[in-house]
């Protein structure tokens, strides 16, 4: 098992903090189609309590999910939520793959923030140090070995064989980056969290989770404008950030949160470009809750100068023109589920 694992058979499956998603694609010419895909909310905070009977309740409720969904295997790729995974770009030595290992385990037990010990920890060679042309760069990954342990447990004790747990941000990364463009700057905005991953040439180079997400902006416009959750978030998403829709009030009640939002955008731009010299991101790739607020896409564009896109989670994936419009509506909830199928494990 690995976290960044070889199987063709198998689904993908992204638990997130209010639902939980998978999809089976199947080979199929050049691009995967789609064979089944699937989503079932979650209660409360069950899927990220560690009390044992939330635990329970999010195994059964995977496993009525991967029952009516009809999935024909019980090989799963699993995803991470990345506030439970560590992520970082590292410069190694140019060393021989067997004396690469050790060294990096050794340079990761001075990186990671928990024990190595307790630590389940992955790699990736992405190529030449931008700084150093003496060294490589690794993207290098590590989870503690409780959660993954605990999860494993959950999804055997349904009858699912994990043959791969791997960050939610770089499967999302899989699914949404626009094929062979530049320096692209991915931004998943969920509930409680936001994703910022920028990836150049198909590979990550940096990823962040910051703690703003959906909630934190209607909790703004509940507070703002006096009024209660239900009716804040209807407001934010009919109204968004329009300055002449009811006078421009959801804008004035939001536009702080979402500002703490591009305020960490521009400092992983900067922190980007700071490594990278001479390399500018060419575009933000919006998906999630929050890409779906009526002019936050202009906003962003408009703040940075760049071009800003909403992202297809099914762009690498074939089905029939008929769903188009039913994929289309689903796309910003997808992008972990998809990423995940379409591994090459």
């Amino acid at each position: 098992m690995s976290l960044l694992g070889t199987k063709t058979d198998f689904f993908g499956l992204d638990i997130g903090t209010t639902a939980a998603r998978l999809v089976q694609l199947r080979p199929s010419g050049t691009l995967k189609a789609l064979a089944k895909y699937a989503y079932v909310p979650l209660q409360g905070n069950m899927a990220l309590s560690e009390a044992k009977a939330d635990q329970q309740k999010l195994a059964q409720t995977i496993s009525q999910l991967v029952k009516q969904s009809g999935v024909n295997t019980r090989d799963v790729a699993v995803g991470i939520p990345s506030s439970r995974v560590f992520t970082t770009i590292a410069d190694v030595d140019r060393l021989p793959s067997g004396e690469l290992s050790k060294a990096i385990t050794y340079q990761a037990d001075s990186l990671i923030p928990t024990p190595l010990s307790e630590s389940k920890v992955d790699w990736a060679l992405i190529g030449d140090s931008p700084s150093d042309k003496t060294k490589q760069e690794i993207l290098l990954t590590s989870v503690a070995n409780k959660f993954v342990e605990a999860r494993l447990d959950m999804l055997e004790s349904i009858g699912l064989n994990v043959i791969a747990f791997e960050p939610d941000n770089l499967a999302m990364a899989r699914a949404l980056a626009v094929p062979d463009a530049g320096a692209q700057l991915l931004l998943d905005v969920g509930r409680r969290s936001t994703d910022l991953v920028v990836v150049m040439n198909g590979v990550p180079h940096l990823t962040r989770s910051v703690p703003t997400g959906v909630e934190a902006i209607v909790r703004a416009a509940t507070q703002n404008l006096t009024i209660d959750d239900k009716q804040a978030e209807q407001f934010v998403f009919k109204f968004g950030l329009s300055k002449e829709k009811l006078e421009g009030q959801v804008f004035q009640a939001i536009s702080g949160t979402i500002d703490l939002l591009t305020t960490e955008i521009e400092k992983s731009i900067k922190f980007f470009q700071t490594r990278y010299t001479g390399i500018k991101i060419d575009r933000i790739i919006v998906t999630g809750g929050a890409s779906v607020i009526p002019e936050f896409p202009l906003y962003l564009a408009n703040k940075f100068a760049l071009n800003v896109e909403i992202g297809n989670a099914w762009q690498n994936v074939s089905y029939s023109p008929e769903r188009q419009n039913e994929l289309l509506a689903i796309s910003n909830q997808f992008g972990a589920a998809v990423g995940l199928a379409e591994r090459s494990t």
